[in-house]
């Protein structure tokens, strides 16, 4: 049989912790390999490896028959291996071409030739189907286009194989499909794709064949064609896993959260959120469907005070938090799992321990008349580090160095353990392996049966169809429609969520469809 990548017997250490044990997995020319196993269990660190960001302390990588030495990405890139990282390595302020020729320029007579660059560009993108503009800027093009930029970045340097790191956790479910359509184009073009996902139709539908890891060790491969989602589920957590969410009835009581008229604007002005009405109640789970982009990310935004609403109120528990400061609005009894953990939910370069504890520093037990108890703060990371199985070396570990998995059970630690009157959860279990799914869901719905109101935002429709107990669609800024999980579809929300408006009904309070 021949290989194209051969990673034989691979073992990664850091420090006492393993993190790769006599790992091996094999690529096949033309296929689509899929790299499954839970957060931390070893799978970007393997592929860290292949790409030379990381050296293994044992094992032999081979690329088309022949033993090499992956020293660095440079290597890598002239071994002919590229790597789209889960979090991408773009410059905002800086264009497509710009991003994509940055360290490998082409010049002519010392001066960067950029429109040499973009025409090779803009060949790459329609050979690939790609519909990048080489000329626009990182910041003003969606998360998907940037993912597209970075996998120009590496046909650019020539890749005949391709390494995807966690490419959908960022992804609307259009943009998924179409990531899906470029990646079997890139396939019939004679290029090789390793995929790390968590996502287990995603390893159904795309690859050929599945490399399991658990807790550093090999698991095995099958072939994709000859296995089914649970079984993989299994074979990726050790147990059987449940994928329908468990839950009773909702019983809500008085509101928690009210939304009047609110109007957010971005950063150039423009009306992202206009004039929405919304109620979520103690006692239920209001889940928000929708195609990002539609200000979902401003009225979270708004609500929590990281942004200025142009008008409108917000009233938490009674108070009116209308444009007060983020502090103010957790100690008006808010939990935030944040849509970006980098952005907004961790200091990467603080401890896991100091991020457990940034919500409540301040406060006793862990702060007595200004000075920090270290102890305190231990106490209450070790808790959430065991109860929400956050895989770390230590609470001492900095908070970059876990896997973004781990990064996210964290933060769900850290806020659901503050027990909060309103959980505001936006992509709780982005990166999350199924077993950990399974687990933040009975986490939401706790806090649902103890009398708290959540709101999850999420981007996953089989979620907010799992979880919610009432659905509100977000369009062009508005809620156009609520409704209640178990008398709608996925296809109806997905006509609502593209504008398709029911009976002309549009930012509607919602109030009507109660579960009671």
């Amino acid at each position: 049989m021949d290989y194209v990548i051969e990673m034989l017997g691979i073992r990664k250490e850091f420090g006492s912790f393993v993190a790769n044990d006599n790992i091996t997995l094999q690529l096949k020319k033309g296929e689509i390999h899929a790299l499954l196993g839970e957060n931390g269990a070893g799978k970007s660190t393997l592929m860290n490896v292949l790409f030379g960001l990381y050296q293994p302390e044992a094992g032999e990588i081979k690329v088309n028959g022949k033993s090499v030495k992956v020293t660095d990405p440079n290597v890598a890139n002239d071994l002919g291996i590229g790597m789209v990282h889960q979090h991408f390595m773009l410059v905002e302020n800086f264009t497509v071409t710009e991003n994509i020729i940055l360290g490998n320029e082409l010049t002519k007579s010392g001066v960067i030739s950029i429109k040499a660059a973009s025409k090779k560009i803009k060949e790459l993108s329609d050979t690939y189907g790609l519909d990048v503009d080489p000329t626009a800027k990182i910041e003003d093009i969606s998360v998907g286009m940037q993912q597209r930029v970075e996998i120009l970045k590496t046909l650019y340097r020539n890749a005949d194989i391709l390494i995807f790191d966690e490419p959908t956790a960022s992804l609307t479910p259009q943009e998924i499909k179409e990531l899906i359509q470029i990646m079997k184009r890139l396939i019939e073009e004679g290029k090789s794709i390793i995929l790390i996902t968590h996502k287990l139709q995603e390893i159904m539908d795309v690859s050929d064949r599945v490399t399991v890891i658990r807790k550093g060790k090999g698991i095995g491969t099958v072939i994709t064609a000859e296995t089914n989602p649970n079984e993989l589920a299994a074979l990726m957590v050790g147990r059987q896993v449940e994928f329908k969410t468990v839950k009773g009835e909702a019983y809500p009581k008085e509101e928690a959260l009210i939304i009047k008229d609110l109007i957010v604007t971005d950063y150039r002005g423009i009306e992202k959120v206009k004039g929405l009405n919304l109620t979520v109640r103690k006692g239920e789970i209001l889940g928000i469907a929708g195609i990002d982009g539609n200000g979902q990310s401003e009225l979270l935004e708004a609500i929590t005070g990281l942004r200025k609403s142009k008008s409108g109120k917000v009233t938490i528990n009674g108070k009116d938090v209308t444009n007060l400061k983020p502090r103010k609005v957790t100690e008006a009894g808010v939990g935030h799992i944040p849509q970006d953990r980098h952005k907004h939910g961790l200091v990467l370069d603080f401890s896991i321990g100091h991020n457990i504890a940034l919500q409540t520093y301040y406060q006793k037990p862990i702060s007595v008349n200004g000075i920090m108890n270290y102890d305190e703060v231990s106490k209450l990371a070790q808790k959430i580090i065991t109860e929400f199985d956050v895989r770390t070396q230590g609470e001492d570990s900095l908070a970059r160095s876990l896997s973004g998995g781990n990064q996210q059970k964290a933060i769900i630690g850290r806020e659901v353990t503050r027990n909060p009157e309103l959980l505001i959860a936006a992509l709780p279990t982005r990166g999350l392996d199924v077993g950990a799914i399974e687990f933040i869901h009975q986490r939401l719905i706790e806090q649902r049966d103890n009398g708290k109101a959540v709101l999850l935002l999420s981007f996953e429709l089989d979620e907010v169809m799992n979880v919610s107990d009432r659905i509100a669609v977000i369009y062009d800024g508005q809620i156009v429609d609520t409704l209640l999980p178990g008398e709608t579809s996925e296809q109806e929300l997905g006509l609502l969520m593209a504008g398709q408006r029911k009976n002309n009904k549009a930012n509607k309070q919602g109030e009507s469809k109660h579960v009671e």
